[in-house]
């Protein structure tokens, strides 16, 4: 199972690393990782996704509870919500292809970001399956770079709120 999970952290140098670390040291590995600013200045939102049982997700949970950094957790999975990655993807676009990567990028609500002698660069965002699709478009024109952001995920405002494994007030 696929499970997206959100940790709201001190925003304090190397709780990353910390996070992290405890993670790989116990065998769980990150699928997908995203860290962001948010509306508080002294809080960070960790947001990764990991594969595993239930059980794998309890003790993952389990382990972030012990950190005294980590303020709150959610399963964000557990509910409904809404997915996002980020992709850049230089493509190869000599003068008769332009057209066409420009008509897929509009298809897919991509945007085209950078244009260069023999390349173009796109800006397209959306759940990691819309991702894919573009990526799997775009092989035949020829990738010379793809950069991808890690999944951020919030829960939907009107979903049923999961159960929080953590809340301790931020110092």
């Amino acid at each position: 199972m696929r499970h997206v999970v959100s940790a709201l952290v001190q925003n304090v140098p190397a709780v990353l690393a910390h996070i992290s670390g405890m993670l790989a040291s116990r065998g769980f590995n990150i699928d997908s990782l995203a860290v962001g600013e948010t509306e508080e200045p002294e809080l960070s939102r960790m947001t990764f996704v990991v594969m595993g049982d239930d059980r794998v997700l309890e003790q993952i949970r389990k382990q972030l509870e012990k950190i005294v950094t980590v303020v709150k957790v959610v399963d964000v999975s557990a509910t409904d919500y809404v997915e996002r990655d980020l992709m850049l993807i230089k493509v190869k676009a000599p003068a008769g292809k332009r057209s066409e990567i420009r008509e897929l990028t509009e298809i897919f609500r991509g945007s085209i970001v950078d244009v260069g002698a023999d390349e173009m660069m796109v800006e397209i965002s959306g759940r990691e399956s819309k991702i894919e699709a573009f990526i799997n478009t775009m092989r035949p024109f020829g990738i010379t770079e793809l950069v991808r952001t890690g999944r951020i995920a919030m829960i939907r405002s009107d979903a049923k709120r999961p159960v929080e494994t953590t809340q301790r007030k931020a110092s």
